[in-house]
């Protein structure tokens, strides 16, 4: 007796692609915004103790916003997979024919004759007629549809993560003039890996994922410490 093929279990990054963007582009921004405002503020001239005030400051509010636009952003999606989920379940219901027929012509597009594209079409609505359809006509997959709550969660988690070291370095040496010099390195360090990591698990060059982010991290620190320098010149 032939055995039973086993379930398709192999795992692709496509499955994390969701969770990924949110995390890294959380951390990567938590990091970026909060050295370059703690690094303009210290030009500036402002007391350590403004400067750790400045830097908690900076990750609440990060935090919170990062959450509230990933929330809307994905909701956005999620409201438009549910409406185009209903859209296709009215139809199915409806116009079953017409249905079968634009599946069938789905599949002749990829390369099946007509015959078979007819027999796929026929089996597959058999088996999940709603599923086949967002899947093949739509592109919406359950495990890859917008989660709201979960790319909010990871986006405010890896905000407030990525903001943790300048807040500590300036917890532990503000005040002093070696300040600027110890956050900026440790800062393009760790943006460095953070680059190198997501090139990596997204299956790209690492050398180029740390290039992006170090060359944009550079800028924007740069950016921020010479507008504090002007400011603190000014009102000095």
């Amino acid at each position: 007796m032939a055995k039973l093929s086993r379930p398709h279990h192999e795992g692709h990054r496509s499955d994390s692609i969701g969770w990924l963007r949110a995390t890294v582009l959380g951390a990567n921004d938590g990091l970026i915004s909060t050295s370059s405002l703690l690094i303009g503020v210290a030009a500036a001239g402002a007391s350590p103790r403004a400067l750790v005030m400045t830097g908690v400051a900076g990750l609440v509010a990060g935090a919170l916003s990062m959450a509230a636009g990933e929330y809307v952003s994905v909701s956005s999606q999620a409201d438009t997979e549910r409406a185009d989920t209903e859209k296709e379940r009215r139809e199915l219901e409806e116009m079953p024919a017409a249905e079968l027929k634009e599946l069938t012509h789905i599949y002749m597009q990829r390369g099946l004759s007509r015959e078979l594209a007819m027999q796929v079409a026929e089996e597959m609505t058999a088996h999940d007629a709603l599923g086949t359809h967002l899947r093949d006509e739509l592109g919406i997959v359950g495990h890859l549809s917008a989660n709201p709550v979960q790319a909010a969660l990871a986006s405010a988690a890896a905000f407030s993560v990525g903001a943790l070291l300048p807040i500590v370095v300036a917890w532990l040496f503000a005040g002093q003039a070696s300040f600027g010099w110890i956050l900026t390195p440790a800062t393009l360090v760790l943006l460095a890996v953070l680059g190198a990591l997501a090139g990596w698990l997204g299956g790209a060059s690492k050398w180029k994922g740390a290039m992006r982010v170090l060359f944009w991290g550079a800028a924007a620190m740069a950016a921020t410490a010479g507008i504090g320098h002007l400011f603190g010149v000014a009102a000095g």
